[in-house]
């Protein structure tokens, strides 16, 4: 049996937007600023929106990731869903047919979405170098190990390979509280 050990990255709050969203809350002719690089020609932005959710419950300066995409959409944990008293499903990243709205405040704007908020899957990035040394392929579902004082298996962890990515299992922070996970841990996969 092969054991790996896969970086945990903690994914928090984010959106994404199209650009007319972006034109909306930031202004027209707006452009994103990086100000840190992540995997797979992705980007966080300077910028930063507030959510308001139904119940006039917000959530202020949610950060704004690039590049710009053809849809908007909204990836909270499920702790946020529940203080928006939204009903977001769990999805992949990408697939916001049939889920909530809420809107979306900027400097310059408010934007209503009719859909678009999620609670992203569990998954983790790997390059195809790395899924050849896992043996895996895009869209396998996988389980790994936490090891230490709070361990436990995640289960239906999505695989995601891209050659510009780099290894790295990515939980939202409910999940990340509820493992207690450390600064640079790590957790095993055995194939």
């Amino acid at each position: 049996m092969k054991r790996f050990e896969i970086p945990v990255g903690i994914s928090a709050r984010h959106i994404h937007l199209c650009l007319a969203d972006l034109e909306v809350l930031f202004g027209e002719g707006a452009t994103l600023h990086p100000i840190k690089t992540l995997m797979g020609g992705q980007y966080a932005a300077d910028e930063r929106v507030t959510i308001v959710g139904g119940n006039g419950r917000q959530i202020e300066a949610v950060r704004v990731l690039g590049p710009l995409r053809g849809d908007t959409q909204v990836e909270l944990s499920k702790t946020d869903t529940m203080f928006l008293k939204l009903q977001a499903p769990l999805r992949d990243s990408g697939d916001i047919e049939g889920t909530p709205g809420v809107t979306l405040v900027g400097p310059k704007g408010q934007v209503t979405l009719e859909k678009g908020c999620i609670v992203a899957k569990r998954h983790v990035h790997m390059s195809t170098e790395d899924a050849m040394n896992f043996e895996l392929k895009d869209k396998d579902l996988i389980s790994l190990d936490f090891e230490g004082e709070r361990s436990a298996t995640l289960n239906n962890v999505l695989v995601r390979v891209d050659a510009s990515f780099t290894l790295e299992l990515h939980i939202d922070t409910d999940e990340a509280n509820a493992l207690d996970v450390k600064p640079n841990q790590s957790v095993v996969y055995e194939a």
